[in-house]
């Protein structure tokens, strides 16, 4: 979307008092123009937006996390209730890896890491990694 502004050659004061006389050609201006001021059109152009690229957020399967932690973990740090968050580790457990969120670049750094210290910090070796979209 653009807006049109116009802008005139002719002084300030002019343009605040649009009934202020003006002079005519043969009062003192130099030149053969005839007619008013010149006007030219200057257009804003509003620059576009575009959306931030976005991550998966994954976990993967392994033997040795249970499976009650991981349910625990996708209630904790992707806001799953119960039900979504058992059919994730499911998921996770029949195929090997299971999406947990679809976040932007920061977000989803923020989600692996919080989980890997999570996961480190109750001794298990679950893995989280993101993937673009």
């Amino acid at each position: 979307m653009s807006q049109t502004v116009f802008a005139t050659n002719s002084p300030i004061s002019a343009l605040a008092a649009p009934s202020a006389p003006r002079m005519s050609n043969d009062e003192g201006r130099s030149g053969g123009t005839t007619g008013g001021p010149s006007t030219s059109v200057i257009t804003k152009v509003k620059p576009k937006t575009k959306r931030p690229n976005l991550y998966r957020v994954l976990i993967l399967n392994d033997d040795y996390t249970p499976m009650e932690f991981v349910v625990h973990v996708l209630e904790k740090f992707f806001n799953k209730d119960a039900e979504a968050a058992t059919k994730i580790m499911l998921h996770v457990h029949h195929h090997g890896i299971g999406e947990c969120g679809v976040f932007t670049y920061e977000i989803a750094e923020t989600k692996v890491t919080q989980v890997m210290d999570f996961a480190r910090k109750h001794q298990h070796p679950l893995q989280c990694v993101m993937e673009k979209k």
